[in-house]
């Protein structure tokens, strides 16, 4: 399977509703039947997630049950709307009868005639506002399932530790939280109240179908039974265009990002005309599929109205055929044909809710699996407090791995006295931001502790942990909203000047006030209106204005030019003074006047000191240093 396919073939994609509105055309034409054929992602434990569903149900089972009285009471009054009118035919028909026969005094019955049509005016309104109440009902009920399980949703991600987001795609998980709850929200009600109304007016319909003629209502059963086997084989077929369909546009969908995105890659390696026949290619194979999938599933309707008008002439003959033995009435007549045309929709709409109500399944199952992920460690009951942290953070006989059967760290020990500036440099997959992510209880160590103060990190909260830390990462994160809001984030009680004088400090004040509006520039959604060296700059002001006990940087400038990085390191110094801080770097030339450096490979601590004792020990970390500046060194020892 290609990355556009991985990318774009999730079950989200499926999962939008394959069932039109009522009695309508479903999405891509075709009627009931192109909405069957459909495919739809069909839930790995139905029953299981139903049962867990159901759950959300019972706790407000007082509205259900409402909901389903007035679902009763709407089918009820509109099944019974053909019978009035047909009597209100009969009235008529009666009448003109009697005086067709020359039957002295004959004359339509008016009064009785207003009472039937006034009866029929009731039931046709005390259903409308039954289902009005009943939508309104339902409304509510699914909402409120929907608030709650967004409610545990949030509440869950949160609880989350970071083993969780890392091995998941964030499409992955925006698919979840996003598209399964909102189509659990679109879908939950629509199943539902079809269910319920379909089911009523199926057993509605066939007694009152059975109370006036048997055989009429066997002859209905029997044009079913004729449109189920026409239609079953031209769904089976439809459907699997379908997805074909679905799979053929997600490549297509796939490739259209990637060469927009990628648009100036494309054009300086000369790619456009390779890109456009890929183009074409996946296009022009949609469109035969597509052609294909809706050509069929149309002509279900075609057959299927062929069927039902055949069964109509045959109703109408028959039925005629029984007014003249007197075995029924113009009215009964009449009112069968209306039912039989209203037989058939309730088994199509329910056709149609067992592929909603999979699609509600397995969003609903896909939400439950988050739900049920492990969470981490709760904080203690009875946390410590480090009222005013000093920096002393030691790592005792420390041992973690990300996957058990592949040992990362093991038995680390070392420790930072307050106030040091710790650098931890080594190639990539040494296990560098592994220790901070272990320093700030992202991860759980395996074996060992880590203090701070000497209190054991695991017995302090991870909110009062984190707090305690400030951090610039090589990975900028900013928020859209205003640059003031950006640099003033993590802090309550901020003042403009505390704000711009982060910004001096970090050397941002100047790029921000050449923008069209300073500091009240708002950042758009993926931060493009600035570039990735101005990013970094606006999150170490950050950082500055935190004014944290203790600073973790990881590969704070790399994103900045050289004269710039200079600038920040200046910077750097003042903050970290009389703070313990821990730096990644790569580039070695920004930690020679770390305290101390410590060089890890393979998720071991192999060297430790300082640059000048490391270098003149002509190990790894001299090894590390002479591949970036060997090359330099001897070309000016040559010039």
């Amino acid at each position: 399977m290609s990355k556009q396919e991985r990318q774009y073939e999730r079950p989200s994609d499926s999962l939008r509703p394959t069932f039109g509105p009522r009695f309508g055309r479903g999405p891509g034409g075709g009627g009931p039947g192109a909405r069957m054929a459909m495919p739809v992602e069909k839930a790995k434990d139905f029953k299981g997630s139903l049962r867990r569903l159901v759950r959300y149900l019972k706790s407000r089972w007082p509205r259900l049950l409402a909901v389903l009285c007035m679902a009763v009471g709407s089918s009820v009054f509109t099944v019974f709307t053909p019978k009035v009118m047909g009597t209100a035919t009969n009235i008529l028909a009666t009448g003109f009868s009697a005086r067709l026969h020359g039957e002295s005094g004959a004359a339509i019955d008016f009064a009785r005639l207003a009472q039937v049509l006034l009866m029929l005016g009731g039931l046709y309104v005390c259903s409308a506002l039954l289902r009005y109440a009943q939508e309104y009902l339902m409304a509510g009920l699914a909402q409120g399932i929907v608030y709650e399980l967004r409610q545990q949703v949030s509440k869950k991600l949160s609880r989350l530790p970071l083993r969780f987001f890392d091995g998941r795609t964030h499409g992955e998980l925006l698919s979840r939280v996003t598209n399964d709850v909102d189509n659990l929200a679109g879908t939950l009600q629509q199943s539902i109240t079809q269910i319920m109304d379909a089911t009523v007016m199926l057993i509605g319909v066939t007694v009152m179908m059975l109370t006036i003629s048997p055989i009429l209502t066997l002859l209905c059963v029997i044009t079913l039974s004729l449109n189920l086997f026409i239609t079953r084989p031209i769904i089976k077929r439809s459907r699997e265009y379908f997805r074909q369909q679905q799979r053929t546009l997600g490549q297509l969908n796939g490739h259209v990002e990637e060469m927009l995105t990628g648009h100036m890659v494309v054009k300086a390696f000369g790619r456009e005309a390779q890109s456009v026949a890929e183009f074409e290619e996946s296009n022009s194979r949609l469109c035969d599929v597509g052609w294909r999938a809706q050509f069929i599933s149309g002509t279900i309707m075609p057959l299927m109205m062929l069927v039902n008008n055949i069964d109509y002439v045959v109703i109408c003959v028959v039925g005629s055929v029984l007014i003249t033995r007197r075995a029924m009435t113009i009215g009964d007549l009449q009112a069968f044909i209306q039912y039989s045309r209203q037989f058939s929709r309730p088994i199509q709409e329910i056709a149609g809710i067992a592929n909603i109500l999979q699609s509600t399944v397995a969003s609903a199952e896909r939400v439950f699996e988050l739900l049920d992920e492990e969470e981490e460690i709760p904080d203690p009951q009875e946390a410590k407090v480090i009222a005013a942290p000093q920096g002393e953070i030691r790592f005792e006989n420390v041992a973690f791995s990300y996957n058990k059967h592949e040992p990362l760290i093991s038995d680390m020990n070392l420790v930072a006295k307050p106030g040091q500036t710790v650098a931890i440099v080594g190639p990539t997959g040494a296990g560098k931001t592994t220790l901070v992510n272990l320093l700030m209880r992202f991860y759980e160590v395996d074996a060992g502790r880590i203090t701070v103060d000497g209190v054991n990190i695991a017995d302090l909260r991870r909110g009062d942990l984190r707090s305690m830390f400030g951090m610039v990462l090589q990975d900028t994160w900013l928020f859209s909203g205003t640059i003031r809001e950006n640099i003033a984030y993590g802090r309550d009680d901020v003042t403009d000047e505390e704000i711009v004088a982060a910004a001096k400090a970090a050397w941002a004040d100047n790029f921000i006030r050449t923008l069209p509006n300073g500091y009240d520039t708002v950042l758009n959604e993926d931060v493009s209106n600035i570039s990735q060296g101005q990013k970094q700059l606006l999150c170490i002001a950050r950082a500055i204005l935190a004014n944290p006990s203790m600073l973790i940087l990881d590969e704070a400038t790399s994103n900045v030019d050289t004269r710039t990085e200079v600038r920040i390191q200046q910077v750097m110094l003042q903050l970290m003074k009389g703070r313990t801080s821990f730096v990644i770097a790569h580039r070695l030339s920004t930690i020679r006047n770390a305290d101390v450096i410590l060089v890890m490979n393979e998720g071991r601590l192999v060297e430790k000191g300082k640059h000048e004792e490391l270098l003149a020990k002509g190990g790894f970390y001299a090894e590390l240093y002479n591949s970036q500046f060997g090359y330099v060194l001897s070309q000016s020892a040559a010039g």
